[in-house]
């Protein structure tokens, strides 16, 4: 089990985020010695976690940013990101996230379809500029992972269909207002099977060498993140191996002289270095179950009711040695209110603090008010 500060946590209103800002900088450590020399360049998604703490050490790694709204790209630039160094992704970019987009010359636009395009070139010659723009690509891969987050099929609404990439590229060409930057692909989260982005490097090489025969080079070619985390065994698995994900490509994408290959990690970073903490309501007796009803609900940790997630669950503050199996469940009317079935847990009474492990991506940020409730805080050490 990790070492929490439990002193530290005594009096603070539960439930709350906690993070480990220690184990953050190792990670961000291990990530800087996995790229090495290469000409690849790594782009936080800023989607996974933007508490202010979380971002500083992000920034001071030297890290770009990946964002995908507005509010991102303004928190990016508010915690010291160089303004070149953050892309623009998402499906759906208004007129007003572009225009912010354009006003704070951002690097790069990852374009989803020829409408954008059409949008972005308009805007950009409405205030002389020329905006760079990678086409998203879908490679159609199956990532083999949730349906909600696998994002790289035909039947998904992301990317840019092979069959219509001719006219996306045809476009960029004759607009003035556009830099045709690269090619962006990203085929789904949570991927910890590094095949499919084996098939993503043959796809790309393919790609790249039927424009390359028309004349047409791109100097950026991003793949996205996407790369998982071990949410059974965060203490044996604190940091996922960035060696053997960044010698994928090493080993199977054939890049040109010159050539940058980009990435968007951003689980991969914060996932473990980040804990829910809650407190045991109530432990009820049920018809065959042990309730242990905690104060956090899904409102503060969506993932095991969204996605049907799982948690490692800790009982940090509980010293027995005897142990008793209980269903973990919030305050919330909804009976998705569950972040474990039959978890086997010391001796669990009312007042016990329990930590719901590698909760510091997909975690804090999707925290919402749903029935009322206040959002968690946060405390870093």
């Amino acid at each position: 089990m990790a070492k929490f500060p439990i002193d530290e946590f005594k009096g603070r209103i539960t439930p709350f985020y906690y993070y480990d800002l220690g184990l953050l900088h190792t990670t961000l450590d291990a990530l800087k010695a996995a790229v090495g020399q290469s000409p690849f360049h790594v782009h936080y998604a800023l989607k996974a976690n933007t508490n202010p703490a979380v971002l500083k050490l992000v920034v001071e790694a030297g890290l770009g940013a990946d964002c995908v709204s507005m509010g991102e790209i303004r928190a990016a630039i508010e915690a010291g990101f160089n303004p070149e160094g953050i892309f623009f992704a998402g499906v759906g970019k208004s007129d007003a996230e572009i225009d912010y987009a354009l006003a704070n010359r951002i690097g790069c636009f990852n374009v989803e379809s020829l409408p954008e395009l059409e949008l972005i070139a308009e805007m950009a010659a409405d205030k002389s500029m020329v905006a760079n723009v990678a086409l998203r690509v879908n490679p159609n891969i199956d990532a083999h992972t949730h349906h909600y987050i696998t994002t790289g099929l035909e039947e998904n609404k992301f990317g840019i269909a092979l069959e219509m990439l001719d006219d996306a590229v045809a476009l960029c060409l004759r607009q003035p207002n556009l830099h045709l930057y690269g090619l962006h692909f990203h085929i789904g989260s949570q991927i910890t099977d590094l095949e499919p982005y084996r098939i993503l490097c043959n796809r790309i090489n393919k790609l790249v060498a039927d424009y390359a025969s028309k004349g047409i080079r791109f100097n950026v070619l991003n793949v996205g993140g996407g790369l998982g985390v071990d949410y059974d065994d965060p203490d044996g698995n604190p940091i996922p191996n960035f060696k053997a994900f960044f010698d994928v490509f090493r080993e199977n994408l054939d890049l040109a002289p010159g050539q940058q290959l980009h990435f968007e990690l951003g689980r991969s970073l914060v996932a473990q270095c980040g804990s829910l903490i809650t407190k045991v309501l109530y432990v009820k007796e049920g018809v065959g179950k042990k309730f242990a009803i905690v104060d956090a609900g899904m409102t503060d940790l969506i993932r095991p009711a969204l996605y049907q997630a799982h948690h490692k669950i800790e009982n940090i503050t509980s010293a027995s040695a005897t142990t008793d199996v209980y269903d973990v469940v919030g305050p919330i009317c909804e009976s998705s209110d569950c972040f474990g079935k039959d978890e086997t847990l010391p001796l669990t009474r009312r007042g016990d603090l329990l930590a719901l492990r590698s909760a510091g991506a997909y975690g804090e940020i999707m925290a919402m008010g749903y029935n009322m409730r206040p959002l968690p805080s946060s405390f870093v050490r």
